[in-house]
């Protein structure tokens, strides 16, 4: 029985995905979009992809567009669900809508100095040290057990970065709505990294 424990937590995953293509709506901050048309259709292609990392369970961001993949991921992959804190997005909702351009060298400027405020109410060290929590709480809660965890790009690429060493801003750039990384439990090695869905 022991080395059948073992075996579990060798082959343990977890699965960072960043979720489903949303409903951009300029007035609205962007931790309160909803799911696209588009980004509700990707979620069976993502289920596809995600199946071989058998993932015993789902926890989601609570904004809406996370928790709103993670629901239709689960009910792909037959799982449960539920949202957990500490999983959202670098705390950025005071930020009005930018342009793509300026958005990402806001984006380069924050990994690159990450314990200034560049944007947003969150550094980049404010934000890993809280998404980092979440997740050991989250592993915590489900030892030796395969998990996704639906969350978003900044603090994916952050988490990433740190635990495994790559560089944030170009693994950002190439995250796709939706895409996911696989990093191995409990030792948080670079497993795969999947763009695009």
């Amino acid at each position: 029985m022991h080395q059948t424990h073992e075996h579990e937590v060798a082959n343990a995953k977890l699965i960072l995905i960043k979720h489903s293509l949303p409903e951009m709506v300029p007035g609205l901050p962007a931790n309160r979009w909803h799911l696209a048309e588009a980004g509700r259709l990707r979620c069976k292609a993502l289920a596809e992809q995600v199946a071989p990392y058998r993932p015993d369970v789902i926890v989601a961001s609570t904004e809406p567009k996370a928790a709103e993949t993670a629901e239709l991921l689960a009910g792909a992959l037959q799982k449960p669900w539920h949202v957990a804190a500490g999983l959202h997005e670098h705390e950025r909702g005071d930020v009005g809508w930018i342009d793509r351009e300026h958005f990402e060298a806001q984006v380069a400027e924050f990994f690159k100095r990450p314990g200034a405020l560049v944007f947003g109410s969150e550094t980049a060290d404010q934000a890993h040290e809280r998404f980092a929590a979440a997740i050991a709480a989250v592993t915590a809660q489900y030892p030796a057990r395969s998990l996704a965890v639906v969350t978003h790009g900044t603090v994916i690429s952050l988490f990433v970065a740190r635990s495994a060493g790559v560089e944030p801003f170009p693994l950002w750039s190439r995250l796709g709505l939706p895409s996911f990384v696989v990093l191995s439990l409990p030792k948080l090695e670079l497993v795969s990294v999947v763009e695009h869905v």
